[in-house]
């Protein structure tokens, strides 16, 4: 059979070559192109991460030490952080005006500049009423440049040679929310506070009202909070694993607390733990507590100011916070926060009014010889609210706590919710 062939070029080669001749500008243009777009990512990526750093160091530093007034400045830190940063071994660029602080809103994904230093009521705030408010300053945007110093180009270049580089800018926003994530020994004892018991009906942080803790079986006025061993991965909380927390009064947790998660809890009778002759217990401790007496922020003078074995000072300590749906302490409860509280009083017996009812706390006194005169006067002065609305009654096992209405000392990471005590860790959200 004979065989077909097809057309045959003399030229096939040069058209070839002809061929690649038209398409090379196309591949170097493409090749430039990619480049250029691979530098301009790696020099974005540098600033990202210098912008990342000074909003970060600027908003960890928003508050001033015991979180009482707003730090302006943090603008100078956030601007120290973000230009130690370097892009492409050059400098990186902070303009005048590149560090703010100011309001960030989760509801609307928007940052508003504000200079303001005066700090918001947070008493009774809602999340949504605090996110919508642009006068709580709750965080530090940094935008960095390579402006005067550009990201030079590979591409646009070879077709304009006036051209110098590109003007890229990348800016972030650090938040400084409410304690969530608590470090090693931000918790002062083993009691983790109910979350329905400081909160009002919408749910907001009520610091009006004193509140006790029973761990008895009245379910009338208990499970307003309740035992924990600060374990995660949760182990309900036991007397075995509270002691060795109350050995030394004050250490607190061993281990970082993490929002969200659960904790080993527990809402039972732990009469070891109100009090015994042998062992560390939570009565121990209070007697033997210490407060800030001339205001320089450390601890130093004992709560039983007249040595007469009852304190009359309150004992300010700071307890995570948890879920207790229906007013139950679960063995194991989700962390919601942290709060700030006063300690009262603390009763283990209830047969001995007229001997163990208070005659002076602060600035409250009464020396009736009647232990339910003192007692009617000490809960009305201190509000103190059983869970059921009622004034609070002389129980046994029980522990009279006041949420405190001052600005604290932040603590842990951003993340809780709102119950007086703002974090120490800003989180970025932009």
């Amino acid at each position: 059979m004979k065989q077909l062939k097809g057309p045959k070029f003399k030229n096939e080669h040069g058209l070839t070559a002809l061929f690649v001749t038209l398409l090379l500008p196309f591949i170097f243009a493409f090749v430039g192109f990619a480049i250029d777009l691979g530098h301009l990512y790696v020099v974005g990526n540098e600033l990202h991460k210098a912008a990342d750093a000074g909003a970060l160091a600027g908003a960890r530093f928003l508050l001033n030490a015991d979180g009482t007034a707003v730090n302006t400045g943090c603008n100078q830190i956030a601007y120290n952080a973000a230009v130690a940063n370097m892009s492409e071994k050059l400098p990186v660029e902070v303009w005048n005006g590149d560090v703010q602080r100011g309001h960030w809103s989760f509801a609307t994904r928007t940052f508003t500049p504000n200079d303001s230093t005066v700090m918001v009521d947070i008493w009774g705030k809602s999340f949504e009423e605090l996110d919508a408010d642009t006068a709580f300053i709750n965080a530090v945007r940094v935008e960095t440049r390579r402006e005067t110093n550009q990201a030079l180009s590979f591409f646009v270049r070879v077709f304009n040679p006036d051209f110098h580089g590109f003007t890229v800018r990348k800016s972030a926003v650090a938040y400084l929310g409410f304690a969530g994530t608590l470090n090693p020994n931000e918790v002062d004892q083993p009691i983790a506070i109910c979350k329905q018991s400081i909160t009002d009906a919408e749910g907001n942080y009520n610091c009006n009202i004193g509140r006790m803790l029973n761990s008895g079986s009245n379910t009338a006025s208990h499970n307003t909070a309740g035992w924990t061993n600060f374990f995660q991965p949760c182990q309900t909380a036991s007397t075995s694993t509270l002691r060795p927390i109350l050995q030394n009064c004050n250490d607190g947790n061993q281990y970082k607390i993490t929002l969200g998660e659960e904790i080993g809890t527990t809402g039972g009778v732990e009469d070891n733990v109100i009090n015994s002759p042998t062992q560390p217990n939570i009565m121990n401790c209070w007697k033997n507590g210490l407060y800030d007496s001339n205001g320089d922020g450390v601890k130093e003078s004992p709560i039983d100011t007249d040595g007469d074995g009852w304190p009359d000072q309150p004992w300010n300590i700071t307890l995570p916070v948890i879920d207790c749906p229906g007013n139950n302490v679960s063995p194991c409860s989700e962390v919601r926060g942290a709060v700030n509280l006063n300690i009262i009083w603390i009763l283990e017996k209830d047969n001995k009014i007229d001997d163990d009812a208070p005659r002076k706390m602060s600035a409250w006194s009464n020396n009736a010889p009647s232990g339910q005169v003192r007692w009617d006067s000490f809960v009305a002065n201190f509000n103190l609210k059983n869970v059921d609305g009622a004034p609070a009654p002389f129980a046994k096992k029980s522990i009279y706590f006041l949420p405190d209405c001052t600005l604290h000392e932040p603590e842990g990471g951003t993340g809780g919710d709102n119950f007086g005590i703002r974090a120490k860790i800003p989180v970025l959200v932009e």
